[in-house]
């Protein structure tokens, strides 16, 4: 065995708190800065000539009333910001209820493995040591189960908060020029991604701390009981994309199907009156329910990576240091991100429209550069220079240098996800090109196109997840595969960032339009927007290739306890596992495309109804009923995510009871193996259609002019693809990540109870 670990543990117990505090502080220092821009309803006083200055710009670059202006961007940012409170306080209600009757399910399935038993029990992994009893990892594992979920609802509604504070801002920004909304876009999205990553640290360090107080030397039942705050995280992610995705995607396709192409009204038009119910589809779909995914992500990674690192040498020895690599490469992200947004907001200032993408496609690069530095410098510091790795019954030796490839792996992995999912869903490549070209003849062209394009973009990040996989494995078992994961999720705040930016600018657009802002301001707002549709694609492609490797991570660590010593595909329990999970996905994917058709319909019907019997909607003197649609969109998302979310946290739950953990073990391997990729295709054709119809609107270049104007023939065609990508990319594609993430850590969890009395079938037949 190698030495002991540079850093003494002491000063691990000082790191990692003292990183996340820091995070947590950054993201405030950020948001008073958002903050500093007024909204206020009121008329300000003119105070020394500032607003005298103020007011000169505007009228020159406008020509409208300051005052005015402000007012109606303030009254816009507060209906919007209302509707979203009201649906997510709406939501939590049902998963608060949710998560009680679960937490009951994890106590009572857990404690009575034993029978409820109080006295200590055989170590799963070492006989000849007794460990705490079933009783036990029963309580803590529903703790940490709450606690997980509290934390996942919680970045969440902070998520929405921030941007719904940010995006009338952001708007107003814009009159001064395309830099200085990026900045309060990016600032605000920033605040979220940093409030996250913070946030999930420090609440799993002192839940590891306050569990190890009864816990003491028996780690193996510590972190067995943590893998409960990686369900909790995941499982309110799960109606928080399921929720969200379909509130803001029955919004967007009403507001779409009727507006652009039977009225022929812009986008965002104030006469639509479905456009209030689209702007908090944004925050509440993309923001909060995108955080809360990213968070389940997070925590999953940390949970597997501890389960499987308890039960090796770290374990065994008790190597806090070591054992806390996980967050000590998380904490090292927190402040890696933290220098690379400085680069955005402070070193280098945004000018022009085409300095955008390149600004925030370099947050990316610059965090990957600088974090790989920093995992060279945690895994020297916390890693002895050799150790052992619990590798399926035996122990395998590990270099901290092979460590350090595991997780640098994931992260260049990620990297290149992330641009392939750029390269396929940016309009400045030809691909989203020829997606719009195909427009010429007819949304039939269009659709054919964007589904061969979303097949043909999974290759490339499917290749690398393989390689990553193959290196991890290869060198430190399944504990590199949780490691790669992390270090995939090592920049989260920097990818939250540039992910929460994209519906800030979305919103901001759509209150310049309602404000009746100039078509230069537009312009502005539609330029971000535009590279907010592309780095929003990227973070869903960084949270899918994430989830595949949690989700093989925690499938490992489930084998491990659930102590299944091979899965043989040939056998007839795991190959039916086999078949049923490749089809869950699909199974899955055809509830939330419904659900959002349905929601769609009630919406398109509404919309019509009041252009019809409203008099003076059209001509703009009448205003529409805002109310009633975002009532529709928040009724439909609550009563449509119940069953999706029931297929998901039942499965793992019916096929380890009555099946066993041999068909449960395919059920998972296949569920990872489909949803990756419907996920993947999903996402990235969903992303094409909506840029390929920006790509129309803009008119940026020669040949997206021989495709427009607005209302041409080939604009409708791409309308109507959009349209049709909108659940794809922003329902189904993101909430398959937590589908097979979810399965796996929850199996994990109830692995105990399916390992004593799971099989019930096949005990009698």
């Amino acid at each position: 065995m190698g030495t002991s670990t540079i850093l003494p543990d002491l000063g691990t117990q000082i790191v990692i708190p003292v990183c996340a505090v820091i995070g947590i502080l950054f993201s405030l220092i950020q948001y008073f800065l958002v903050a500093k821009i007024k909204l206020s309803t009121e008329k300000p006083s003119v105070v020394a000539g500032k607003s005298r200055f103020a007011e000169s710009l505007i009228e020159e670059e406008e020509g409208v009333n300051d005052h005015t202006v402000v007012r109606k961007c303030a009254e816009i940012q507060n209906a919007i910001s209302e509707g979203a409170e009201s649906f997510l306080f709406t939501e939590y209600q049902y998963v608060g209820f949710f998560m009680i009757v679960f937490a009951g399910l994890i106590f009572v399935f857990l404690g009575s493995i034993e029978g409820f038993s109080t006295s200590k029990q055989q170590c799963t992994y070492d006989s000849t040591k007794l460990c705490k009893p079933a009783l036990a990892t029963a309580i803590f594992s529903t703790i940490a189960f709450l606690l997980g979920g509290i934390t996942s609802v919680i970045s969440g509604y902070l998520g929405m908060k921030i941007a719904t504070y940010a995006n009338a801002r952001t708007t107003l920004e814009a009159r001064k020029g395309v830099g200085k909304a990026f900045i309060v876009a990016f600032r605000s999205g920033a605040v979220m991604g940093f409030l996250l990553a913070a946030n999930g640290l420090l609440v799993l360090y002192i839940i590891i701390n306050m569990f190890k107080l009864y816990y003491g030397d028996d780690w193996e039942g510590l972190f067995e009981a943590i893998t409960g705050y990686g369900l909790g995280g995941s499982s309110m992610a799960l109606f928080g994309r399921v929720g969200g995705g379909i509130y803001t995607k029955a919004a967007d396709v009403g507001a779409d199907l009727v507006g652009k192409v039977e009225r022929n009204i812009p986008e965002d038009d104030p006469r639509n009156p479905a456009v209030i119910a689209d702007n908090v589809g944004d925050n509440v779909g993309d923001i909060a329910g995108m955080g809360s995914d990213l968070f389940g992500s997070y925590a999953e990674s940390s949970c597997a990576a501890l389960v499987v690192a308890s039960i090796s040498s770290f374990g065994n020895n008790h190597e806090f240091t070591s054992m806390m690599y996980p967050l000590l490469v998380s904490s090292m992200g927190i402040l890696v991100c933290l220098l690379t947004t400085l680069f955005a907001t402070d070193f280098f200032e945004v000018k022009t429209v085409k300095e955008i993408e390149p600004a925030l496609k370099n947050q990316l690069i610059i965090s990957t550069v600088l974090m790989t530095m920093g995992i060279a410098l945690v895994t020297w510091l916390a890693l002895p220079s050799t150790f052992t790795i619990f590798n399926f019954g035996i122990q395998k030796e590990v270099h901290n240098w092979q460590l350090f490839l595991c997780v640098s792996v994931g992260l260049w992995a990620g990297l290149i996800i992330g641009f392939i999912t750029e390269y396929y869903t940016s309009n400045a490549y030809s691909p989203v090109q020829d997606v719009a070209d195909a427009c010429r003849t007819g949304a039939a062209t269009n659709v054919i196109f964007g589904l061969a394009l979303g097949y043909k973009s999974c290759i490339i990040p499917i290749f690398a997840i393989a390689a990553s996989i193959y290196v991890s494995f290869t060198f430190a078992a399944m504990y590199g595969i949780a490691v790669s994961a992390l270090g995939m999720l090592s920049t989260i705040a920097t990818g939250l960032a540039i992910d929460a930016y994209g519906p800030i600018s979305d919103n901001a657009g759509g209150i310049a339009e309602m404000a009746g802002m100039s078509h230069r301001i537009r312009e502005r707002t539609d330029a971000l927007d535009a590279a907010g549709n592309t780095t929003a694609a990227i973070g869903k492609g960084f949270a899918i290739g994430s989830a595949a490797l949690v989700s093989l991570a925690l499938f490992g660590a489930f084998v491990s306890r659930a102590e299944i010593t091979t899965v043989d595909v040939l056998t007839p329990k795991v190959f039916i596992g086999l078949l049923v999970g490749a089809m869950l996905p699909y199974w899955f994917s055809a509830m939330t495309m419904k659900s959002v058709g349905s929601a769609a319909l009630k919406m398109v019907e509404e919309v019509r109804r009041q252009f019809n019997t409203i008099p003076g909607l059209m001509e703009g003197t009448e205003k529409p009923d805002y109310a009633t649609c975002v009532k529709i969109s928040t009724d439909a998302s609550i009563q449509e995510m119940i069953p999706p979310g029931a297929l998901v946290m039942l499965t793992p739950l019916v096929v380890g009871i009555f099946f066993g953990v041999e068909t449960l073990s395919g059920v998972l391997a296949g569920s990872l193996v489909s949803g990756v990729q419907i996920a993947i295709s999903a996402s990235n054709t969903g992303g094409a259609w909506d840029n390929a119809k920006k790509y129309i609107e803009a008119g940026a270049s020669e040949h997206a002019r021989t495709l427009g104007p607005k209302g041409s023939d080939p604009h409708k065609a791409a309308v109507i693809g959009d349209t049709v990508g909108d659940p794809l990319k922003d329902t189904s594609g993101p909430s398959l990540n937590i589908l097979i993430k979810l399965m796996a850590v929850e199996s994990l969890v109830f692995a105990p109870f399916f390992a004593t009395h799971g099989g019930l079938l096949f005990k009698f037949f």
